[in-house]
């Protein structure tokens, strides 16, 4: 079995999501698919804005997804000790995904003495199938 895992705030589930779920369990013959859930106060930090569910609203969405094995909420502060925990062998990030928690991911992880082999997926019609563009449409 190959624990990969991927990050996100997972507002809705969208076919955007559906098919990195689908991108990252094609990475392994076994896989066992971890979906960890940005909490609450890390997206409103980050995004600017709150979530429109809770954290616990959120993995209760992703852990009924058929694709997902394990659905987690995130560390408060840091990531490297959720990760050591979680002990995945594959990282999977979104073609989207940048900022504090991505961009020294690797080094970090490096630092850390983790072997996680980070991998960027492709994306999935983004003009279609973008959280944020979703919401604006249904709030017409």
């Amino acid at each position: 079995m190959t624990r990969i895992m991927v990050f996100g705030t997972f507002d809705m589930v969208h076919p955007g999501h559906e098919n990195l779920f689908q991108q990252a369990r094609a990475l392994a013959q076994e896989p066992h698919l971890i979906v960890s859930i940005a909490t609450d106060k890390n997206v409103e930090r980050i995004k600017g804005k709150k979530p429109r569910h809770s954290q616990t609203e959120r993995r209760a969405l992703v852990a009924a997804n058929p694709l997902v094995d394990e659905a987690v909420i995130g560390d408060e502060a840091g990531y490297v000790e959720h990760i050591r925990a979680l002990r995945p062998d594959i990282i999977a990030l979104g073609y989207d995904q940048t900022g504090e928690y991505v961009d020294t991911l690797q080094e970090d992880l490096t630092k850390a003495g983790l072997s996680v082999n980070v991998m960027r997926l492709q994306a999935f019609e983004p003009e279609r199938f973008k959280t944020s563009k979703l919401h604006d449409e249904r709030n017409r």
